[in-house]
């Protein structure tokens, strides 16, 4: 399932839209959730989005003086943890199209005194602003999901990567487990918009952040996807019952 531009629209969560709409109304979006994504993401999750980016830690094989580009980055949970771990040699890149979220993440990232090896570039994950060959490491942590064209997203990552070079998509996906699925959906279209409008007075950008995981593509169909954009090795792992998985691809 990609995203099905007929017409030349696309989809934004359920409804269909003008393909040169969808990154305005996905901005719009996070710049309404912005100074709440945090205390969003601890209470949709009940936290467990700490133990799924630190898996993706875990399994990236950073090391001191790599170089990492941490697309979609949001507010730093993941460019932080990578900062320490390539040292004062290495570089972290914080990027992320919608400018709110990435104030939100310099400033923490700052705060808290992780600014040496950190760089903040606007950027939109189709056209990503580096030259061919320089990241050891991509990460895209749910953000795959809110790209127009994905096809050309996974293009430009695999551009930007060294030979060797590892992609890994941190995304929600699809459970298999009929009574998990059932409880899910629930959640997230019952549950999720009302503690979006209590929270973060905004129960719209919730209900549409549950459409986009149900839109977004499947784990074999994504993993097709980046087979496509020319990786190799790519395989997934799923994580919390295929509530979350995690894709990984080689540059060859």
């Amino acid at each position: 399932m990609n995203d099905e531009k007929q017409d030349n629209t696309t989809h934004f969560g359920f409804r269909q839209v003008p393909v040169e709409e969808k990154a305005k109304r996905v901005a719009d979006v996070f710049h309404s959730v912005a100074g709440k994504y945090d205390l969003m993401n601890d209470l949709m999750s009940g936290g467990i989005h700490r133990l799924w980016k630190r898996i993706t830690l875990e399994r990236s094989g950073v090391r001191p003086g790599y170089q990492v580009l941490d697309i979609a980055g949001g507010t730093g949970d993941l460019t932080r943890k990578f900062s320490r771990l390539v040292g004062p040699q290495g570089k972290v890149v914080l990027a992320d199209i919608n400018d709110s979220m990435l104030k939100v993440g310099r400033d923490k990232l700052i705060n808290t005194g992780h600014a040496g090896n950190i760089e903040y570039i606007q950027a939109n994950a189709e056209a990503l602003p580096f030259a061919d060959n320089t990241f050891d490491i991509i990460t895209i942590a749910f953000g795959l999901r809110n790209v127009t064209d994905k096809d050309a997203a996974l293009a430009s990552m695999r551009r930007v990567l060294k030979p060797g070079g590892k992609l890994m998509v941190l995304e929600f996906s699809k459970t298999d487990h009929p009574a998990l699925t059932k409880l899910y959906d629930f959640y997230s279209f019952n549950i999720l918009p009302q503690m979006g409008k209590l929270i973060a007075g905004d129960a719209e950008s919730y209900r549409y952040l549950a459409e986009s995981i149900r839109m977004h593509p499947d784990q074999e169909t994504l993993k097709g996807m980046m087979e496509n954009a020319g990786l190799v090795n790519c395989h997934y792992d799923n994580l919390t019952g295929g509530i979350v998985a995690l894709h990984t691809g080689i540059k060859p």
